[in-house]
């Protein structure tokens, strides 16, 4: 699967997304200094959330859980979600910046309306969140707008992921990436469930991938060593600014740590071919053993066990020869210490 210029698949390095959200508080100067923290982070893509706060939520909606703990109690989730909408207008000047900086733009579309604005500010892909997974009639609309998706599964079963998939396939969009999900913020390591994102990517032939709400990062490499070709996780600036993801999200160092983690996983995970690297080989001599005489022989001397040890350096015979050694003839005297060769033996 291709995104703008970048390639997503398992031969080429993880996507790593910096979730930006709404951690600009509705601010577009903020949104615009989280573009340009994600890039210096190393992350591929930093990416917003796109809605009008009236078309998500309803007047009297509580606040989850989650929510009540960072912010005000008393204020309605409609009032919190309003003061963190971007300006429809904002928008330009945030791609305008990321085509500047070279890092990707994608946003998180809630309804038919957010969809059209993104696809007509031309959007390479669309992320769809955990709670839209289940709304298939909107599935299909951004399906047909025919832009590779990046679906995020928290609070999903399988079976439900299934629906999601085939009703993307079924509106003729097959360039799909899911992502292992826990809808908590933030979510316990022990719900993270990782093995999950591959039973999804071998029963629905799909590229997967891992959004995380965990407050370290050994979930996400773990992810990329499991097999992970996107990474998502929340970013802000500072993670003592009010608001509701903040608290949830890394801050600039802590994201540069994050990327700097995964390219270091993707360097460990190797290939699958079993062969020393080129600072073994050369270490071999001084590592393996050869096999050695435990005291002085004369010539003519029958070998056996009693006779022969495995000491360092390999440079005589391997230790696996020892029992064709044993009943052969020394054909010279030879010290204790003495690493057999073949020219030692009367074969």
């Amino acid at each position: 699967m291709k995104i703008g210029k970048t390639f997503i698949s398992p031969t080429h390095p993880c996507y790593i997304i910096a979730e930006a959200g709404v951690n600009h508080n509705g601010q577009l100067d903020l949104a615009l200094e989280l573009v340009r923290q994600a890039k210096a982070t190393g992350a591929d893509c930093v990416k917003f959330q796109t809605f009008k706060a009236e078309a998500v939520v309803t007047k009297n909606a509580p606040k989850a859980n989650y929510q009540l703990e960072v912010t005000d109690r008393q204020e309605s989730q409609l009032a919190m979600l309003q003061k963190l909408e971007l300006d429809l207008a904002d928008y330009q000047q945030i791609i305008a910046l990321c085509k500047k900086l070279d890092i990707q733009f994608l946003s998180t579309p809630y309804n038919y309306a957010d969809a059209d604005f993104l696809n007509e500010l031309g959007v390479d892909a669309f992320k769809i969140a955990s709670g839209q997974l289940v709304e298939l009639p909107f599935l299909e609309y951004v399906a047909k707008l025919g832009k590779p998706m990046i679906i995020s599964s928290g609070m999903a079963t399988l079976a439900e992921v299934y629906e999601g998939v085939q009703a993307i396939r079924n509106a003729g969009n097959h360039e799909i990436v899911l992502l292992q999900c826990t809808t908590n913020y933030p979510s316990k390591i022990e719900d993270t469930n990782l093995k999950a994102m591959n039973s999804m990517g071998q029963a629905l032939k799909v590229l997967i991938g891992y959004s995380d709400h965990v407050t370290n990062n050994y979930a996400c490499f773990a992810a990329v060593a499991l097999g992970a070709r996107v990474i998502e996780k929340h970013f802000t600036l500072d993670r003592e600014m009010p608001g509701p993801d903040h608290s949830c999200s890394l801050d600039p160092a802590g994201f540069t740590e994050l990327v700097r983690g995964i390219r270091q996983t993707e360097l460990a995970m190797g290939s699958a071919v079993k062969k020393p690297s080129a600072a073994e080989v050369a270490n071999t001599v001084g590592m393996r053993r050869s096999v050695v005489l435990t005291k002085d022989l004369a010539k003519g001397t029958i070998l056996q066990t009693a006779h022969l040890a495995f000491k360092r350096p390999a440079t005589g015979l391997a230790p696996k020869r020892l029992p064709e050694l044993i009943g052969k003839s020394l054909t010279s005297d030879l010290p204790a210490d003495h690493l057999l060769t073949d020219k030692d033996i009367n074969w």
